[in-house]
C-alpha cells in the first residue's frame, strides 16, 4: 500500500520537477531566439532604411558634382533635379551662401525660400554643417503640403582662382516621412513586429528625437545603430505578441500531472515552437516574392561561403530585367512582379544545385558559382542570358530580356564585397552597350549610378507636345498598348481601363464605321510602298460615341519585345492651321 503512494507521489513529483525545468529552458530558449530574429530584422531594415536616406544624399553629391563642374553655378536646375527626384522625394533645393534660392518643385513649395544660416529654428545646425564639413538632417517636421520631411543638408566648399576654399552653400533634398523607407515598415508590420526610429536631436547632443514609430508599446526593444554624417540614428523593434511565448508555458504546464502525456505535448510544443524559429530565420533571409534569398542572406551567406574556401575560385553575377520600368508602366507592377517570378524560377531550374541565388531588390539578381572560374562560367552564364524569358498577362505569353555582369574571385577580386563590385561594372558596361548581353570584369571598368541616369518613357511620352497612342501592326491584331494623358483628354477618356473597355482594346474601334476599312487599306497601302511621313484623315471615336475629325501621323517600329508596332500621334483636324486646310480634303491619305 505505501509502495503504491509511494511511487505514483515520486513520479508525480517527478513530473512536476521535470516540468519545471522544461518550462525554464523552454522560455529561456524561446526569448533568445526571439532576440537573435529580432536583431536580423533590425539589422536588415535599419540598412535598408540607411540606404534610402543615403540614396537622399546621394542626389546632393550628385548636384555637388554639377556645380564643381560648372563653377559654382547650375543651369537649367528644374530638368536636372527632375531627372534625379523619386517618389519618396519631396522637393530638391539649391541654397547658395545658405539662401534658398531654387526649389524642384516649385509649385506648393514656395514657402521653403529661407535663409538657413539665420532661421531661428534651422540657423544653429545649420552653421554646424557649414563650420564643420559635414552633412547634416533635420527632422521630422511638418510639411506645407501635409505629412512630415526630413531635409538633408550638403555644405559645398569650391575653389576660388587663388585656389581658397570657400563655402558655396548647400544642397538639399527634402524627404517624405515615412514614404522613404515605406517598405521596410510593410515588411516588419508583416512580420508582426513594432518599430521605432530615432536620431540624436543635433550632431552635438545626446537626446534621441523619434522620427517614425508604430503605435504599440515597444517592451525591451533590440536596436540597430548607424550613422549618417556626425548624426547618430536608432532602429529598435520588438515582437507585438512580447518576448515570451506565454501559450507554449501554459500548455506544457497544464500537462504537468501525466509524464507520458507531458512528454509527448513537450515533443509537439518543441516542433511547432522549432518550425516557428525557422519560419522566422527564413523570413529574415528570404525574398517574400521570388522564394530566393534577400540581399542580407544572399551577403551572408556568401560571405561565409568565400570565408570557409579561401583559395577556392567564384564567379559572381549581377543581372537585371532590361527596360523593367516599361514593363511596370505598360502592364502595372503586378505583372512587374510576375516578370521578378519568372525570372527566379528560370534561375532556380537553370543553374547547378549548388549555386547561391539572391534578388538585391527591385529587378536586380545576383548568383554566386562556387568552384567556377569565368571561362568555365562564360558558356553557362551566356546560354541563361539569351535563354527566352517571358511572363504571362491577361492569357499571353509576354519576352522579357536580361543583361548580365560577372567577375571571379580571387583573380579580379581580393573579397566578397570588391567581386560585387566587379561584377556590377561588368553590368553597367553591358547596359551603355545596348543592353540584353552578357560580359565579364574586365580592368579598367567602372561602375555607374544607372539609376540618376536617362529619361523613364512614360516620362516623355506624357510631355510629347501632342496626342499619341501605341498598337500592335497586326491586321488582324491590332492590340492596343498605350495611349498617353493628350490622348485621352482629346478623346474624353478617363484614363487608359475605360479606352480599353470602350474599343476593346482594338485600334480599328477608333474608327468611325462607315471609314474603317478605307483607312485600314490606306494605312497598309502607305506602309506597304515604303512610305511613313504621309498624314491620314479619319473621324475619330470619343468616349460619349460622337466623332472628332483628326489628322494621325504614324510610324512603323520594330519592338525586340513587342513585334511589329505603330506609334502615333494624332491632331484635332480643327485646330491645324489654315495652310493645311486645302491639302486634306477627304479621308485617306493627302
Amino acid at each position: 500500500m505505501k509502495k503504491k503512494t509511494l511511487v505514483p507521489l515520486i513520479v508525480f513529483l517527478l513530473g512536476i520537477c521535470l516540468t519545471g525545468v522544461i518550462v525554464y529552458k523552454t522560455d529561456t530558449h524561446e526569448k533568445a531566439q526571439r532576440h537573435v530574429t529580432a536583431q536580423l530584422n533590425a539589422a536588415t531594415y535599419g540598412e535598408d532604411i540607411k540606404n534610402k536616406i543615403t540614396n537622399g544624399i546621394e542626389i546632393t553629391d550628385a548636384l555637388k558634382q554639377v556645380l564643381i563642374s560648372e563653377d559654382g553655378a547650375i543651369h537649367q536646375f528644374d530638368t536636372i533635379a527632375k531627372n534625379l527626384i523619386s517618389d519618396s522625394i519631396e522637393s530638391v533645393q539649391l541654397a547658395p551662401d545658405g539662401v534658398v534660392t531654387d526649389i524642384y518643385p516649385a509649385e506648393g513649395n514656395e514657402a521653403g525660400k529661407i535663409d538657413l544660416l539665420h532661421d531661428k529654428d534651422r540657423g544653429k545646425v545649420s552653421c554646424y554643417a557649414r563650420d564643420n564639413h559635414t552633412i547634416i538632417t533635420q527632422g521630422p517636421f511638418e510639411l506645407e503640403q501635409g505629412g512630415c520631411g526630413i531635409a538633408v543638408r550638403n555644405p559645398i566648399y569650391l575653389e576660388d582662382e587663388g585656389g581658397q576654399e570657400y563655402f558655396w552653400g548647400f544642397t538639399i533634398v527634402i524627404l517624405r516621412v515615412p514614404d522613404i523607407f515605406s517598405d521596410s515598415i510593410r515588411a516588419l508590420t508583416n512580420f508582426g513586429y513594432e518599430y521605432s526610429l530615432s536620431k540624436t536631436a543635433t550632431p552635438w547632443s545626446d537626446t534621441y528625437k523619434v522620427v517614425y514609430q508604430s503605435d504599440g508599446q515597444m517592451a525591451h526593444p533590440v536596436s540597430y545603430a548607424f550613422t549618417i554624417g556626425e548624426e547618430y540614428w536608432r532602429f529598435e523593434v520588438t515582437p507585438k505578441s512580447g518576448w515570451r511565448n506565454t501559450q507554449l508555458i501554459a500548455i506544457i504546464s497544464g500537462f504537468f500531472t501525466a509524464i507520458v502525456l507531458l512528454l509527448s505535448v513537450l515533443t509537439r510544443v518543441w516542433l511547432v515552437s522549432k518550425e516557428n524559429q525557422d519560419k522566422f530565420q527564413i523570413l529574415a533571409h528570404t525574398d517574400a516574392l521570388t522564394d530566393i534569398y534577400n540581399r542580407y542572406g544572399f551577403d551572408a551567406l556568401a560571405e561565409r561561403i568565400i570565408a570557409k574556401n579561401p583559395n577556392a575560385h567564384f564567379v559572381a553575377a549581377l543581372l537585371d530585367i532590361d527596360d523593367f520600368k516599361l514593363i511596370n508602366d505598360i502592364y502595372g507592377h503586378a505583372y512587374g512582379d510576375r516578370a521578378l517570378k519568372s525570372l527566379a524560377d528560370s534561375m532556380k531550374s537553370f543553374f547547378p544545385s549548388d549555386a547561391l541565388l539572391g534578388r538585391n531588390g527591385g529587378d536586380e539578381f545576383c548568383i554566386l558559382l562556387p568552384n567556377h572560374t569565368c571561362e568555365d562560367a562564360k558558356e553557362l552564364l551566356r546560354k541563361f542570358t539569351m535563354a527566352p524569358k517571358t511572363f504571362s498577362c491577361k492569357g499571353k505569353e509576354h519576352p522579357f530580356y536580361i543583361s548580365l555582369g560577372y567577375a571571379e574571385y580571387p583573380t579580379s577580386a581580393s573579397s566578397r564585397s570588391q567581386l560585387i563590385r566587379c561584377a556590377d561594372a561588368a553590368l553597367y558596361a553591358i547596359k551603355l552597350h545596348g543592353k540584353n548581353g552578357c560580359m565579364a570584369y574586365k580592368e579598367g571598368l567602372q561602375s555607374g549610378i544607372r539609376k540618376q541616369l536617362g529619361f523613364a518613357f512614360k516620362d516623355i511620352s506624357e510631355h510629347l507636345p501632342g496626342a499619341f497612342i501605341i498598337y500592335k501592326a497586326d491586321k488582324g491584331d491590332d492590340e492596343l498598348f498605350y495611349a498617353n494623358h493628350e490622348f485621352l483628354r482629346m478623346g474624353g477618356y478617363q484614363n487608359m481601363d475605360e479606352l480599353f473597355r470602350l474599343t476593346k482594346k482594338s485600334f480599328r474601334n477608333l474608327i468611325r464605321k462607315d471609314e474603317q476599312q478605307q483607312i485600314e487599306a490606306s494605312i497598309w497601302k502607305q506602309i506597304d510602298s515604303g512610305n511613313e511621313n504621309d498624314y491620314i484623315h479619319f473621324h475619330l471615336r470619343k468616349a460619349d460615341g460622337s466623332y472628332i475629325s483628326v489628322l494621325d501621323h504614324g510610324r512603323l517600329v520594330e519592338s525586340q519585345q513587342y513585334g511589329s508596332v505603330f506609334y502615333v500621334l494624332f491632331a484635332d483636324r480643327e485646330d491645324v492651321h489654315i495652310h493645311y486646310s486645302e491639302k486634306f480634303t477627304a479621308p485617306g491619305h493627302s
